[in-house]
């Protein structure tokens, strides 16, 4: 079956034309800020031609060919997060509070588990999952350069363990696999990888997933499902396939003209690039009924490294736990039964004779550590190329930042300034 004739289940001639036109356009490319190394103004000082995002906060469209974002030093010191138009709208309709327990079980590269955390300002605890090991591990890239605390990354298949967490979750982020055709015009093989025998096998995926998925929900709790395909069988089949078979509520997502509803069966809603600044995205909002009670006011205690809050943390909030010589903080110790885990939270760093060796991603995250030393763009270079820097300063640990943006913590021996910054982060830098 040819791809644009499958959508006339749903579609009407006029909008399958409009979607296909839609479609040799260029991609849309997307910024999202992290307020707590930058804010608005210091961001569109540095790059003033970018437009708001239509929907979320502290986001900016971009072009690509005016702004390589990805390459800026502001990108590396941990500023945004570089994320598609679309898909910065599940997580911001979800929309997460602090103290929430959250599951994001498909959540490589990280995107939505990175937004969740900054709505949620850092607290709560987001168990961020991907079945992929090495995809799990741009999650826990993107963690640390972000400096974020309150994600725990995990690599597990949910269907084995799901039992373990039954009506435990405050909110579920389900961005399922899919058959891909939403991002038919950012990558182009995925045009000629497409048929319906792979639509239909997704759909029976997608349909386990919720399922498990939703029985971890609370009572009271909010599910986003989503999906980067056009496909019917794979959006508003599989809510069906849940309102059929469990007492599952709709929530109404609010009307917009960026949205596109199937009137047939309005479960949720399409992103389609003739209406939004985006790629193809099928978005639904989901809730178990009863009254949702707040996860921390049972599951948030104290740890018995407390010491190191005063120390380290300056966050009464933060549970402190050690593995092996390493210390660990995180802002809720919930159970964590099954999980093969990457992170746990922040790391701090390892415990070594007498000090701590401060690990590159507390370096991120900590807003106040003395001494620090504000770098020039030379010194910055030269660090960034795996340098150390012949300047004198008092010896001990220091805090190197560039344009008062934390870089990373280090060594000084008073005359020499060591180079901790981790191998695989050195590079040519781009002003």
């Amino acid at each position: 079956m040819d791809f644009y004739e499958h959508l006339n289940s749903y579609l009407s001639i006029e909008e399958i034309h409009k979607l296909k036109e839609s479609l040799s356009l260029k991609s849309k490319h997307a910024v999202l800020l992290n307020l707590r190394k930058m804010n608005d103004e210091k961001f569109l000082s540095l790059f003033p031609e970018v437009i708001p995002h239509p929907i979320v906060k502290h986001a900016y469209i971009y072009v690509k060919d005016k702004y390589e974002l990805g390459k800026s030093i502001y990108h590396d010191l941990g500023c945004f997060y570089l994320q598609e138009p679309s898909a910065m709208i599940p997580s911001f309709l979800l929309s997460p509070k602090k103290g929430d327990i959250v599951l994001d079980l498909c959540a490589a590269p990280g995107g939505k588990s990175v937004q969740a955390s900054f709505l949620m300002n850092d607290e709560g605890i987001i168990i961020s999952n991907d079945l992929s090991r090495n995809r799990a591990n741009a999650i826990l890239e993107n963690v640390e350069r972000l400096g974020i605390s309150n994600i725990i990354i995990s690599n597990n298949d949910f269907s084995k363990i799901y039992h373990k967490y039954l009506r435990y979750f405050d909110h579920i982020i389900l961005d399922a696999p899919c058959s891909g055709s939403g991002m038919f015009r950012k990558e182009d093989k995925m045009i000629d990888d497409w048929s319906i025998n792979k639509v239909y096998k997704f759909a029976e995926i997608q349909k386990e997933l919720i399922s498990y998925c939703y029985q971890m929900l609370k009572p009271g709790g909010t599910m986003i499902y989503s999906t980067c395909s056009f496909s019917k069988e794979e959006d508003e089949d599989v809510i069906k396939y849940l309102l059929d078979t469990s007492d599952a509520e709709l929530l109404p997502i609010q009307e917009s003209l960026l949205y596109f509803v199937n009137k047939k069966e309005p479960y949720g809603v399409h992103l389609f690039p003739y209406l939004f600044p985006g790629e193809g995205h099928y978005i639904c909002l989901i809730k178990k009924p009863g009254i949702l009670i707040p996860s921390k006011d049972k599951i948030e205690k104290k740890g018995q490294f407390n010491q190191y809050n005063n120390l380290l943390l300056n966050n009464a909030h933060m549970h402190v736990e050690k593995y092996g010589d390493y210390l660990f903080a995180f802002p809720m110790d919930i159970k964590t039964d099954g999980l093969n885990i990457i992170r746990k939270g922040l790391k701090i760093g390892e415990l070594f004779s007498k000090e701590i060796r401060f690990d590159y991603h507390y370096s991120h995250y900590i807003n106040d550590f003395t001494p620090y030393l504000d770098l020039d763009f030379a010194e910055l270079e030269k660090y960034y190329r795996g340098e150390t820097l012949n300047k004198s300063f008092s010896k001990g640990y220091i805090m190197l930042k560039y344009d008062n943006i934390n870089v990373t913590i280090t060594k000084s021996d008073s005359k020499i300034i060591k180079n901790s910054l981790p191998k695989g982060l050195r590079r040519a830098l781009n002003k």
